[in-house]
């Protein structure tokens, strides 16, 4: 796991209750800074997966008093190299026993919440991306619709959807919905208007193989969900893992779009179906992989609230995807 530096500011007063975190940590690499006359200031290094673990401790701590701040710095590289060490007690989910291999929470919340908003940028990557998947299917040239995959901003709203459910951020997931709607309508008013003024030949084998929705394509959205959000949890760049996710997401849509926009709404439809199947199965594994790595809020009441939503949601997605499969089902038959 890469490292970070968590650096502590604090009232000079309680200089004393922050050394005592500091020290019960085994092998924990700390110095203090000297520069302000008026704070107590500390620099930590220690790896990611130990930096959710110190951050909850100070929180708990210092959440109420005045002029706490913490902050999170990434590190490029460090001299000596770190060393893989033994499991230490900072490293491991004390409530499940199990090793934490994976970015602090608030690191992870900052990261999606950034990946996701509604912006300028957003829409301009929106356009862009499906101009360029729409010359693709068209023109029946996969390396182009999988260029057009590299600038879709699909991953984000789509891990913070998941997220919202896991930590019960209400306001993280309506954020969320709006990106995806936003995107969504922008992406089917570009494919319907090409559709409109270019005649689409619906025997093209890019656009012909995303009418219609089979285990294959379930279990390609169901991947796709996991890596983007293990993607996430790890610090690992998302880039790459992004392309995965927009190949479950954008291509149908646009697809879906051009048939609209060509009159033929019987494959519409089923094009329509194969989105809605990948927003769920994205989702769903979006959420399963969030719980296997152990994300969770720091408190217990709002761990307890966040179970439920979980719940709730993953009931729902499971339900809305057996509905959406008997519909499929009967679509083709």
């Amino acid at each position: 796991m890469p490292e970070r530096v968590i650096k502590v500011i604090l009232p000079r007063e309680q200089a004393k209750n922050a050394k005592t975190i500091l020290e019960n940590q085994p092998d924990l690499t700390y110095w203090q800074e000297e520069l302000s006359t008026k704070n107590f200031i500390v620099s930590i290094l220690l790896d990611s997966a130990q930096s959710e673990s110190i951050m909850d401790q100070f929180e708990k701590k210092f959440s109420k008093v005045t002029d706490f701040k913490l902050i999170l710095f990434p590190v490029e590289a460090s001299i000596p190299r770190p060393k893989e060490e033994k499991k230490s007690a900072t490293q491991v989910d004390k409530k499940k026993g199990k090793t934490k291999f994976r970015i602090s929470r608030e690191e992870l919340y900052n990261d999606v919440v950034e990946s996701s908003k509604l912006n300028n940028v957003f829409v301009l990557m929106t356009i862009l991306s499906t101009v360029v998947v729409a010359i693709g299917l068209l023109k029946d040239n996969v390396a182009v619709i999988i260029g057009a995959m590299v600038i879709a901003p699909f991953l984000g709203p789509n891990v913070a959807l998941a997220l919202s459910s896991v930590l019960a951020e209400k306001k993280l997931g309506t954020d969320a919905m709006k990106a995806l709607v936003v995107g969504g309508l922008i992406v089917v008013t570009i494919a319907v208007s090409i559709g409109l003024g270019i005649d689409v030949d619906t025997n093209s084998i890019e656009i012909s193989s995303r009418t219609s929705t089979g285990f294959a394509d379930i279990a390609l959205a169901l991947a796709s969900g996991a890596a983007g959000v293990l993607a996430f949890t790890t610090g690992a760049s998302a880039a790459v893992i992004g392309v995965m996710v927009a190949v479950a997401l954008l291509p149908p849509l646009t697809v879906f779009g051009l048939l609209l926009g060509a009159g033929d709404f019987s494959l519409a439809i089923g094009a329509f179906l194969l989105f809605i199947t990948n927003i769920i199965c994205v989702n769903l594994a979006g959420i399963a992989t969030f719980l296997f790595q152990g994300v969770s809020p720091r408190t217990w009441y709002a761990s307890d609230k966040a179970k439920k939503a979980t719940r709730k949601a993953l009931v729902i997605w499971i339900i809305t995807l057996a509905l959406l499969a008997l519909i499929i089902f009967l679509w083709s038959s």
